[in-house]
């Protein structure tokens, strides 16, 4: 049985039809790589993933609904910079220590273990000496590794990143790139969306093009041919334009 299993997945927002049929499975000790223009639905297909999207179809995460997964936290979501206020006055070991927060009681106590998870999560990412830093004074590649380290401290097995790259100095993105390779030779599921396809098919075991709907899934050196791409993005996004090229 896959670690996440989606069919027939459909979102509509009144008249418009984020996305349409879906159908994907990750299977534990792999990652996916989500590939696709702004506005292609990928954003879209992590909160059907999440059960926080109006979606028909079918999303089981180890066999559990979206809403059963996430109380039993086996799934953890990275969403993109923009859907975070970072101008809450919470702590980076706030944030990470969210990530045990399923495993306490109604007083949400941390425990020896539970600190111990947050000292380690925080001590892979390389944060520990930020960890009492508010999380909006990180920059960009820090922020994201304090959030994929909430993951890591709430021990998910399936761990879904939106753009995990974007406006990362190229320190944190190397850090990412060898945490997720670490973690899915450790059994974790990975589903993770970037416009970084010169490298997604180092990283990716599959790969999904999407474009309001799947138009293809398989081995990344396959999906991401030209001719795919052009699918999915209308030209080559490999390929310099007409006007970067003038610049």
């Amino acid at each position: 049985m896959s670690l996440l299993d989606i069919r027939d997945v459909t979102v509509t927002y009144g008249d418009v039809h984020a996305l349409r049929g879906a159908h994907l499975t990750v299977d534990a000790g792999s990652v996916c790589g989500l590939v696709g223009m702004n506005g292609s639905g990928k954003s879209t297909l992590f909160k059907a993933i999440m059960g926080v999207a109006p979606a028909s179809g079918s999303v089981m995460i180890e066999g559990m609904t979206p809403n059963a997964a996430r109380k039993a936290g086996v799934v953890s979501y990275v969403p993109q910079r923009e859907e975070i206020d970072f101008s809450f006055p919470v702590s980076v070991r706030d944030v990470v220590a969210q990530g045990r927060y399923g495993r306490l009681g109604f007083a949400r106590r941390l425990r020896a273990e539970d600190h111990a998870a947050v000292d380690e999560a925080l001590e892979r990412v390389e944060l520990t000496d930020l960890a009492h830093r508010q999380i909006g004074n990180l920059s960009g590649g820090q922020r994201k590794r304090a959030f994929v380290a909430r993951g890591l401290a709430q021990g998910a097995k399936l761990l879904l990143l939106d753009e995990p790259f974007a406006g990362v100095d190229k320190r944190s993105e190397t850090m990412l790139v060898t945490l997720l390779r670490e973690l899915r030779d450790a059994g974790a599921g990975i589903l993770i969306s970037t416009h970084d396809l010169a490298n997604l098919a180092d990283l990716a075991d599959t790969a999904v093009l999407l474009r309001n709907q799947v138009l293809m899934a398989g081995d990344p050196a396959t999906v991401l041919a030209p001719d795919n791409l052009v699918r999915a993005f209308g030209m080559n996004p490999l390929t310099p334009t007409q006007e970067g090229n003038r610049a």
